[in-house]
Formats: structure tokens, sequence, C-alpha cells
């Protein structure tokens, strides 16, 4: 969907993204970092609102670089702002069929948007009037008027969090189980907005468990991160689950040089009493063998002969 090669971004004369490249695929990447790190302006870039300082941005295959391919990219992105701007006295009704009118996109459109992201009831309400999560859908219904390909949401839950913190934040604090009902009824919403979703926000705890990717941006720096997101899990192509398990392998092989002690790395003789037996397992943790219950030179003649199966009697009634 995006695919980014050796692109940097610089803003006030440091690096806010260093040369890098990537490439964002479809489903849902989340990108966190602290305030200031550079997020919104990654965003921005990705929405074609400013040029890249280095390298080169495609957004599905279009070059933004030329006037026919930013125009090309422009019609199947949906950029929704941190705090977009809004006129305050329009209708959630209004203010979609505004974005539909900006657009270029039909009258209809706007209503179809309008009930899939189930405003009909809000739909005459002012938008200062309406709570934070309603407000949510009235921008996230205007940026995906036109059905766009590539969704850029910068930290959507940035307002519903600033919502619940006048109030407890504990696990039984009622900001808590707001914001987690909240969340809950706007996760899926946003997944099924467009193939490719990008969110941003300022914590990993928020993004974590249902993005497909996660990513950092910190110090200039991008980094993935794990994520506990079920999809993620799977695997979305055959090329992912070759990766995570080259991943495994690579975490379960040999130590690193540097875990290694001198004892260790001297060559030992083998003896009877290191031979353990099947089922031995080894510690991950120290790499040595551990200890069986029983070994060869502990065994002696009965028990040997106690772990043959004994022949049933002549006469007994399983004998022949």
């Amino acid at each position: 969907m995006i695919v980014a090669r050796g692109m940097g971004v610089r803003r006030g004369g440091r690096w806010l993204l260093r040369p890098v490249t990537f490439g964002v695929p479809e489903g849902v990447v989340g990108l966190a970092g602290p305030p200031g790190a550079g997020k919104s302006t990654l965003l921005a870039t990705f929405a074609t609102l400013r040029r890249p300082n280095a390298g080169a941005l495609h957004i599905l295959g279009h070059d933004i670089t030329t006037a026919a391919g930013l125009r090309a990219a422009r019609a199947v992105i949906g950029y929704l702002p941190a705090r977009f701007a809004r006129a305050e006295h329009m209708t959630a009704r209004e203010f979609v069929e505004y974005a539909a009118y900006y657009k270029r996109t039909s009258a209809s459109a706007a209503r179809s948007m309008v009930r899939r992201l189930d405003l009909v009831e809000a739909a005459g309400t002012e938008l200062a009037l309406l709570p934070p999560d309603v407000r949510l859908r009235a921008g996230l219904a205007a940026a995906c008027v036109h059905e766009p390909d590539v969704v850029l949401l910068d930290d959507p839950f940035g307002e519903l969090c600033a919502a619940a913190e006048p109030w407890p934040t504990g696990a039984a604090g009622p900001g808590h189980h707001a914001l987690t009902a909240a969340m809950a009824e706007l996760i899926p919403v946003l997944r099924s907005l467009a193939p490719a979703v990008v969110v941003t926000a300022d914590a990993t705890g928020t993004l974590s468990g249902w993005c497909d990717r996660l990513f950092t941006l910190a110090r200039g720096r991008l980094s993935e991160q794990p994520t506990h997101s079920a999809a993620a899990r799977r695997g979305r192509t055959a090329a992912d689950r070759r990766g995570a398990g080259a991943a495994r392998r690579r975490d379960t092989g040999v130590m690193a040089p540097q875990a290694m002690t001198p004892q260790a790395a001297a060559p030992q003789a083998v003896t009877p009493q290191a031979v353990a037996p099947r089922g031995a397992s080894t510690s991950r943790n120290t790499g040595r063998r551990r200890p069986a219950r029983l070994t060869l030179p502990e065994m002696t003649l009965p028990q040997i002969a106690r772990l043959r199966p004994r022949r049933p009697p002549a006469r007994s009634a399983s004998g022949v």
C-alpha cells in the first residue's frame, strides 16, 4: 500500500524520521511514540500534505513527486488529523455532506456513510453537543466518505482518553470502564474502514492487542514491536509465517557468544554419567542439560528386569 525507499523527514533542523526503507501492508498498522516524536508529521507526509526531505514515497504505486501521481494518490487517501477542524454549529449530517462535496462525492454516498457508522440518530445534532465517541464517528465518516483505500488516523482515541482523565482511571474507575467500552465499539469500525488503516497513539498499550503490525517512533528511528493481535499471530501470508518460524528458530538456537562462560567453552570428555536418557530436556536460560531422574550407572539388573514386560502365567486367562 505505502512504500518508502530511503525516506527521511526533518523538522526544525532535526530528523523526525531518519532515512529508512519500509512498507505499510494491508491491515491495521499502529504507530506509537511519545509526544513530539513526529507521528503527526509522518502521517501528514503519508497524506501528501508535505514532501519527504529524503528518499521516495509511493502510495498504491503512485509517485507523489509528479503532479499526476499526487492527484491519483490523494484520491485514494482518507486522512483524519488529531484535532480535525470542524464547525461547531454544523450538525453531523451537514459535516459529512460538506466532506462529500469537498471530495466530489454524491450526497447519497454521504447518507450511506452516516448509516454505516451508526450516526442516524445523531445526524441532526450539532458537533459541539455530541459525546467524544460519536464526534469521532462523524470525523471518520467525513474522512471515509469517498471510500478510500488507505485511511490515516492521527491519535483518534486522544479525545476519549482526555475525557476519561477527570475520572478515576484505575481498574474499577468509571472513566476506565467508559473508555474501554467506547474503544471496544470503535475498534471494529476502524478495522472495516479501508484495506489499509494507519493509527497513531502516544502509548503502545492503546494499540497493542488489535493492530496487525505495531511500530514505534523515537529519536528518529522506526522499529517494529511485537503485538498480541490474533491476526498477527496467525500471519496473513505464507511469507509472514515463514519469517515468524525463522525468528523462533533463531530464538531457540545456539546461545550468544557473550552468554558462554570459559568453563562452558572448554572441551570436556564425554562420560557415561554425562549421557542423559531420552526425555532429558535442555534449559533455554542456562544452555545446560538438566540432570535426568535416572542415569545409566544407577540402574541395576533387577531394575532393568522390571522394565521388561513379563510373560503371563501359562494357565492364566491371557495365556495361550
